[in-house]
């Protein structure tokens, strides 16, 4: 209520606020498509509009239409072998260009990517707020992983509001000097996805998974496509995986190759037409899940699939030398092994050999959420609106109490 200049109450109604949610990859419209839909349901709280730099053109397209997100503009920067240093002049000038026209009255970005920091940088440069989800995240290696552990550190000095996914990525903030008040804990909104997908129809037919006898055979899901782990590490992975269908007759391979020529020339020199080792094109969001859902273990060079694999109750090995998401490691969920062969045998071995080895990594605990991550930031985001402080009251943020680990 306020008073008018009578002295008679009335009723302040307040527009509501403009925020512009930005997405340039495909994890990140995954991980952003549920707060985008929670910020919608707040019609009278939130304006929401969603632009897309298109950093990754076709596989950002399958995300938004598996979430039904259509963007309010597009301004659809991707270009055949452009670098980071052209990528980033790009959408920091094109989206400076989109604000000066939107005006939102403040700017969501998610993750680590360069869509990320020239947004955060091209809204600082307009004195828009920032607001990143899964912040804190630290390799505390800037070139493992390159160039998202600069992405992230940059867009941190960047931003207004900190969504930290876990307590140990608000540590790391505070450790950097980051206000408390500027940050709360959320949980992973990759989680809040994956219960939306995990609800979705599937059948593999139709699919590249169709023909795949995931009953009899324990199939092991391999990603790998990072820039550091090209050449002679992916090289040392593939050697790996032939060794480990020659020791183990029950066990398949699922490889989805990245569409980078490099990837495709190791993996295909060494590992074509060899039998139970599947090299499949990337599948789109829905069909890798249930690829996830089907496996019995992963391995992999991603970031994102070590915060998926214990929502699916799924053992992984990180095939990196480093982790910027090591609570499932801490929880004996998941383990770094590196990419030299020697390593990836030993430890896979030992996992496919023993049975209460393999059980203590499958126990269904999560460190990265528990589905309620995008209700939070809504929250969150309200309460910042209004001027409250805290962002949310300490009950309500995610927290996760460790446990005994297995890996």
């Amino acid at each position: 209520m306020q008073t008018d200049r009578n002295g008679q109450n009335t009723i302040v109604r307040y527009l509501p606020m403009r925020v512009a949610v930005v997405l340039g990859t495909r994890p990140e419209a995954i991980k952003m498509a549920p707060v985008i839909h929670e910020l919608k349901k707040c019609f009278d709280l939130f304006d929401v509009v969603v632009i897309a730099t298109a950093q990754h053109r076709e596989m950002l397209d399958q995300a938004l239409s598996l979430f039904e997100i259509v963007p309010n503009h597009d301004l659809n920067l991707m270009y055949p072998g452009q670098s980071l240093s052209l990528l980033t002049s790009r959408v920091l000038d094109h989206m400076d260009l989109a604000l000066g026209r939107i005006k939102p009255d403040m700017v969501l970005v998610q993750g680590d990517t360069t869509t990320v920091f020239a947004t955060s940088l091209a809204a600082f440069y307009r004195k828009i707020p920032v607001a990143h989800v899964e912040a804190g995240l630290r390799s505390h290696d800037m070139l493992n992983p390159f160039p998202e552990e600069g992405m992230r550190r940059l867009t941190t000095v960047l931003t207004e509001i900190n969504f930290a996914p876990t307590p140990l990525a608000r540590t790391m903030l505070l450790k950097e000097g980051v206000s408390p008040q500027k940050i709360t804990v959320t949980g992973n909104t990759v989680v809040d996805s994956l219960h939306y997908i995990l609800s979705k129809p599937f059948s593999c037919l139709g699919t590249p998974l169709e023909g795949i006898d995931f009953d009899n055979y324990r199939t092991i899901l391999v990603t790998c496509h990072r820039r550091e782990t090209l050449g002679k590490d992916l090289e040392e992975i593939c050697l790996a995986l032939l060794d480990i269908i020659k020791e183990f007759p029950d066990v398949r391979v699922v490889y989805p190759v990245h569409l980078n020529p490099e990837v495709q020339s190791t993996a295909r020199r060494i590992l074509s037409d060899v039998d139970r080792v599947h090299l499949i094109p990337p599948l789109d969001y829905l069909t890798f899940v249930n690829l996830m859902k089907r496996t019995h273990l992963i391995l992999t060079d991603s970031g994102g699939l070590q915060e998926e694999a214990p929502t699916l109750c799924k053992p992984l090995f990180v095939l990196r030398r480093v982790t910027e998401r090591p609570e499932a490691f801490n929880e004996g969920l998941s383990k770094v092994i590196g990419t030299s062969r020697e390593a990836i045998v030993k430890e896979t071995s030992h996992l496919l050999r023993d049975a209460e080895f393999y059980s203590a990594a499958t126990c269904g605990k999560n460190p990265y959420g528990d589905g309620a991550a995008s209700s939070r930031i809504v929250e969150a985001l309200q309460r910042w609106s209004r001027g409250l402080l805290p962002l949310l009251d300490p009950d309500r943020e995610f927290t996760y109490r460790n446990g005994n680990g297995g890996l």
